[in-house]
């Protein structure tokens, strides 16, 4: 009698868990589409896209805005925070640039969130299209800055997952001022020759991971500046690109430096490093402490580990002392 009772009180507790989460409401959705975006791949949709957003950002329950199957064109964009609650942008199309890369290409941002805390970014491409931005910096001509595909500036508790990034302008993915930001299952892709296309840049950061990803680039799969501390980095497939990297440290006197670094369980193919510290030959305050790189494969890598503190690109170097 006493296991009878035992199985219907557990009968009854897992129907009334049940009922429980069926009470519990979904995220209000604000779909780009309802708000005037168009999936042809021609229309400007950055409007659009803010209006949903600040919908979104503006309400006091859980929050998602929806990029559904289409491709979307947008022009530089910031969301801004902060948000009354939890937020979550969800893509499942396509977004491109402009074709003209003047458009992007002055802004320094392409797509910038900014004072953005509780933020999910899932799935979806972005693709800023800088075949003809690298052709400019080729030749020679004078050229805008150029524009991170996309930035996290002074944001919390983010995590972004399964976002496909192609052919940026310069930085695939920048993140600053920033703490507890997951970066996994992301693929970055531009093509080897392309000029300084980090795939992630992360400085004055901290507490941030990133995971099961794959970064082929003409630059450094992963960069790490100044003032980034506490950051785990694992099962990374790097290459093409010029590795991962920290530095280039000492760029001023008074620069903060990085720290608890810990790379590992990552393969390396056909890159120009594995994993390398460089720093100017100046004086500075900077450092670069509690660094551990373990369980590293290196494939037709040409220098695995290279510390160097005479960093000299374009032999334009400051007098050492």
């Amino acid at each position: 009698m006493s296991n009878f009772k035992s199985i219907v009180s557990l009968q009854f507790f897992f129907f009334s868990s049940i009922s429980l989460l069926l009470l519990i409401p979904s995220c209000l959705a604000y779909n780009v589409v309802n708000f005037g975006a168009k999936g042809d791949g021609k229309t400007d949709s950055t409007a659009p896209f803010l209006r949903a957003w600040m919908s979104a950002c503006s309400s006091t329950s859980p929050s998602n805005v929806y990029v559904p199957k289409g491709t979307y064109l947008i022009r530089p964009v910031t969301f801004t925070g902060p948000c009354r609650s939890r937020i979550e942008f969800r893509i499942d199309g396509t977004i491109v640039a402009p074709v003209d890369y003047n458009i992007i290409g002055s802004s320094n941002f392409w797509i910038l969130f900014y004072k953005v805390s509780r933020l999910s970014i899932y799935g979806g491409t972005i693709d800023a299209k800088g075949h003809s931005f690298w052709s400019c910096r080729r030749s020679g001509h004078s050229c805008p800055p150029g524009a991170r595909s996309i930035t996290l500036s002074w944001c919390d508790n983010v995590v972004v997952s399964g976002l496909k990034s192609l052919n940026s302008q310069i930085m695939n993915m920048a993140i600053d001022y920033s703490s507890h930001v997951r970066i996994e299952k992301i693929r970055i892709r531009s093509p080897s020759g392309s000029p300084n296309t980090d795939g992630i840049h992360i400085e004055n950061s901290r507490d941030i991971t990133i995971t099961d990803s794959i970064i082929q680039t003409g630059d450094d799969c992963i960069s790490i500046g100044s003032g980034s501390m506490n950051m785990w980095i694992q099962k990374i497939g790097c290459g093409p690109g010029h590795g991962i990297s920290i530095g280039s440290l000492a760029n001023s006197l008074n620069e903060a430096g990085v720290q608890n670094i810990t790379v590992a369980n990552s393969v390396f193919t056909k890159t120009q490093n594995g994993v390398r510290v460089k720093s100017w030959a100046r004086p500075s305050n900077s450092y670069a402490k509690n660094l551990i790189f373990r369980n590293l494969v290196m494939r037709n890598v040409g220098y695995p580990i290279l510390i160097d503190q005479n960093y000299c690109p374009d032999n334009n170097c400051p007098q050492q002392v």
